[in-house]
């Protein structure tokens, strides 16, 4: 078989799999067979302990304390621990004592990072189950309930998530598209059985089943639901339990953040391996087409570009000249074009190409072990 040819059926394969394929499988058996329904209210809601790891300033942290005590929940069955970075505790504790006996602050453990604040924060925590989330988002008032209700109903689910929105003047980017895909992906398979991974900003999870995430972790909100699944647990998903992105995110810092993120899929492979073996991973098969097969799509995408080069190079045969400066022109109108579709391509090729520059630099921290820390 043609080389180019075939080099183009892998490269396709590679993009429509896990990205059409798997997709449009997972939603259509969701619709005819999953879950449906709001969990029903426990006879006894539970104990609850609000988690938060920040290095954030006062008053974003005080603004996030107060959304949580504004939950819909019995007062007297609510908390809140906040967990500070190790490198900033010092200068924040005393800017944060707290006035509500509801409210904890606690340093961190050492080395400091994220999870080394958050292990400190759970060591403190009274509630028999654990709402975490990050310091620049806020919840919809009945975030806790919905949460709650969902692991009361089921005695398999040992974490779930909500859906997190993003500011409204985002809607355009393709880093908003992204995110719905992702959450209807993610809600589609927690109805079949469970969502791989959650959303750092909005989970919930039973305090019996917490363990210490090691120092360093990028990903917490991967680990610690895989890490459920291996043992049997359901990882759920509530798709109006709302929490609000209250930052705007620029495009430098959205490539960061991707970059980071890609980097802890690696990590977690690395750090808990058991997520490769089919005979140990319940749902080895969504980790494999939601997770492990995104993260080559930048080199299909080349395949399939210098394929499709390739072939249409020897199909054009003396017109070939002609094809390229056609293509030449093309690119130029789509560089430096002024009419607004000009405009509005580039800035989706521009998004595009910094999506997959993310997974490439990733990909090279991973196969260096090169493991980012945690930034807020």
């Amino acid at each position: 078989m043609d080389p180019a040819l075939v080099l183009l059926l892998v490269g396709l394969a590679l993009v429509v799999v896990p990205w059409l394929l798997y997709p449009a499988v997972v939603l259509l058996l969701a619709r005819l067979v999953g879950r449906r329904g709001a969990a029903p209210a426990p006879a006894e809601w539970p104990r609850v302990t609000c988690v938060l790891a920040t290095r954030d300033a006062p008053e974003v942290v005080r603004a996030r304390i107060e959304n949580f005590l504004a939950q819909d929940y019995p007062a007297d069955r609510l908390d809140v621990v906040v967990g500070l970075d190790a490198g900033a505790a010092a200068a924040l504790l005393p800017l944060l004592e707290a006035t509500d006996p509801r409210v904890t602050v606690v340093a961190g453990d050492d080395p400091g990072g994220k999870c080394p604040a958050l292990n400190a924060a759970v060591r403190a925590a009274t509630g028999d189950v654990l709402l975490f989330s990050d310091a620049r988002q806020a919840f919809d008032p009945g975030v806790a309930r919905k949460l709650v209700a969902a692991l009361a109903a089921d005695p398999r689910l040992g974490t779930t998530s909500g859906r997190l929105l993003l500011p409204a003047d985002d809607r355009a980017s393709l880093f908003r598209l992204y995110s719905r895909y992702e959450l209807a992906l993610r809600d589609a398979e927690s109805r079949l059985h469970s969502a791989v991974g959650v959303s750092g900003s909005v989970y919930a999870m039973w305090r019996s089943l917490w363990q210490p995430l090691p120092a360093g972790l990028i990903l917490d909100d991967v680990f610690v639901p895989m890490r459920l699944a291996l043992e049997g647990r359901r990882v759920g998903f509530v798709a109006d339990a709302y929490a609000h992105e209250t930052r705007r995110v620029g495009a430098k810092q959205e490539f960061h953040r991707k970059v980071r993120t890609l980097t802890g899929n690696y990590q977690l492979c690395a750090w808990l391996p058991g997520v490769l073996a089919p005979w140990r991973n319940p749902i080895w098969l969504q980790f494999l087409c939601h997770k492990l097969l995104r993260l080559l799509l930048p080199f299909a995408l080349a395949m399939v570009g210098i394929a499709t080069l390739a072939l249409a190079w020897r199909a054009a045969g003396p017109y070939a000249v002609w094809l390229a400066a056609a293509a030449a022109v093309g690119a130029l109108w789509l560089a430096v074009g002024p009419d607004p579709v000009a405009r509005r391509l580039r800035g989706l090729a521009i998004q595009l190409g910094s999506m997959q520059a993310a997974a490439a630099v990733a990909m090279v921290h991973g196969l260096r072990g090169r493991w980012d820390v945690w930034r807020p």
